[in-house]
């Protein structure tokens, strides 16, 4: 999964649309695997791009049933090889038991799971989702996250995913591309872009850094699950995963602090040795510091006034303490 993210008006829906072959540009080449959609002179209509696309209202055909909104769909595939069948897109999203629903029956979560399974019934070379949990509240987002990760996971059909939530990219993303004003300003593997301080990424207030880990150990006793990364180990809330699973951790910048000394006499469990790497104001009255445990790059946003009084240099050896740590896959 390829995330696009960057202001409004930047022009990430119009590269999607551009991919689609909805928006043409004169001076655009655009090869999808071995097949070339648009070159110098030559520009494949839409109707022959073998595509999936899903936008943020789910648009299923009110008049039609589930079953018969993916059977339309299936019409437009005229390929022979198939890389899902529709009874895979079916059981992947969970809607066997919407088929004979219509659309207006369906909550906002379903409706989009039924979107998704209806762009993947085209049997498309790539996947794109504009924005596709914008229009749904929070419960109704968790509800379809983990269907979008089950696409990840078991699919071989690259997804091009725009979004502004930092927190769904950081969730399902393996490469980020920030753009604006129809440029492209940096990409990279997720994790890099989320930290680095040249980008304005680490600015928000949902600035997050991910760690990658894996189950360590459960404790029954006090009902925690105990996950290694190579700078530490974190302890959560106990998590029904198998010992050996590997997960993927959100730490938001804004969630951390800063001591020069490993605490003992504390509540937070989270306490691992860094070495700041840079520190970067933000704003008249915060900083940003990067920090490293091993190769895990961190952030912790911290007042100017903290960063004062503990004489922080870059180079300094430090512990991190994290109070609240979200696991995202």
């Amino acid at each position: 999964i390829t995330g696009i993210t960057g202001p409004s008006g930047s022009g990430k829906t119009s590269l999607l649309r551009a991919i689609a072959g909805l928006e043409k540009n004169s001076c655009g080449y655009l090869k999808v695997g071995d097949n070339i959609w648009q070159d110098k002179g030559y520009f494949a209509p839409p109707h022959k791009r073998q595509l999936g696309y899903v936008f943020q209202e789910a648009s299923l055909f009110p008049h039609l049933s589930v079953g018969d909104n993916l059977n339309y769909a299936m019409r437009r595939n005229r390929s022979s090889y198939c890389q899902i069948s529709i009874d895979q897109a079916i059981d992947l999203l969970a809607i066997r038991p919407l088929l004979g629903h219509r659309p207006q029956q369906l909550s906002g979560g379903e409706r989009q799971r039924v979107a998704i399974a209806r762009a993947l019934a085209t049997n498309p070379k790539i996947l794109l989702m504009d924005e596709p949990l914008s229009a749904l509240d929070i419960m109704r987002k968790r509800e379809v996250l983990p269907y979008l990760e089950k696409l990840h996971d078991q699919l071989a059909i690259p997804i091009i995913y725009v979004s502004h939530s930092l927190q769904e990219l950081a969730q399902l993303a393996d490469q980020l591309v920030l753009i604006d004003n129809g440029k492209v300003q940096d990409s990279g593997a997720i994790g890099d872009m989320l930290t680095n301080l040249d980008l304005p990424l680490v600015y928000a207030d949902s600035a997050v850094a991910l760690v990658e880990a894996v189950i360590a150990a459960h404790d029954d006793q006090f009902q925690l699950t105990y996950i290694d990364f190579e700078g530490g180990r974190f302890t959560v809330a106990k998590k029904q995963l198998p010992v050996g699973h590997k997960v993927r951790l959100s730490v938001a910048a804004r969630d951390t602090s800063i001591s020069l000394q490993n605490q003992s006499n504390t509540s937070i469990l989270n306490i691992f040795p860094v070495t700041v790497d840079a520190i970067t104001s933000d704003g008249p009255s915060q900083v940003v510091v990067q920090l490293s445990a091993q190769k895990t790059r961190l952030l912790s946003r911290i007042t100017r006034k903290s960063a004062k009084l503990l004489s922080l240099q870059i180079g300094d050896k430090v512990f991190l303490q994290v109070k609240s740590v979200a696991l995202l896959t």
